[in-house]
């Protein structure tokens, strides 16, 4: 009895850093492999360090309660084995939705900074629409028979049109927008850079 409750405080207090340090450990070593970055000696030595450390933490973690209780030590080693194919198994899945939702922060963040180019685009151009001096002086910026500003209303209508859904082909929308008004605004002879209430 006294053995077997000694084996089951080994098994408490062990268990949670044995599994712990297997599954991180197959976890570190599945990532790398699936990463597939540097060249071979490279990744033979990490692979060996990694192997190393998480063996530091996981034989202390299996030899001690092996030695309290022999049936604490088969009870850890099935621990250790089962968190070990779990995370073999898990670590794919876990890093493709970890790298989806980076992917997902990373077009967030391009989409709003495409929403502030774009508006920060239409106001220059409305200038053009809007101030009659520079509808005055530069006609072409609206005249849509020129292929410039043709063009540039085409990019403008794509760019209204993905601007509402978080579309993944909306900053190169509004990058075709920027060179479409670029274009639109040297055909009509306006230096590049010059803001539209200078350019009259």
């Amino acid at each position: 009895m006294h053995g077997l409750l000694q084996g089951a405080w080994a098994v408490l207090l062990c268990g949670p850093v044995l599994v712990a340090s297997v599954a991180a450990t197959v976890f570190v070593v599945r990532r790398r492999a699936l990463a597939s970055t540097g060249s071979a000696p490279e990744g033979g030595d990490q692979l060996f360090w990694d192997l190393f450390l998480g063996s530091c933490v996981a034989l202390p973690a299996l030899l001690i309660p092996a030695l309290v209780s022999p049936w604490a030590g088969l009870v850890l080693a099935g621990a250790a084995a089962a968190s070990g194919v779990a995370a073999y198994r898990g670590s794919p899945r876990f890093l493709a939705w970890r790298n989806a939702r980076r992917e997902e922060r990373q077009r967030l963040s391009a989409h709003q900074a495409a929403r502030l180019r774009h508006d920060e685009l239409m106001r220059r151009w409305r200038r053009y629409e809007l101030d009659p001096a520079c509808s005055i002086d530069h006609p072409e910026l609206t005249d849509v028979r020129l292929p410039e500003t043709s063009a540039l209303i085409k990019a403008m209508r794509t760019a209204d049109q993905l601007r509402t859904a978080t579309h993944k082909g909306y900053p190169d929308a509004v990058g075709s927008l920027a060179a479409s008004l670029a274009a639109a605004e040297r055909a009509a002879g306006i230096p590049a850079g010059l803001p539209a209430e200078q350019a009259g």
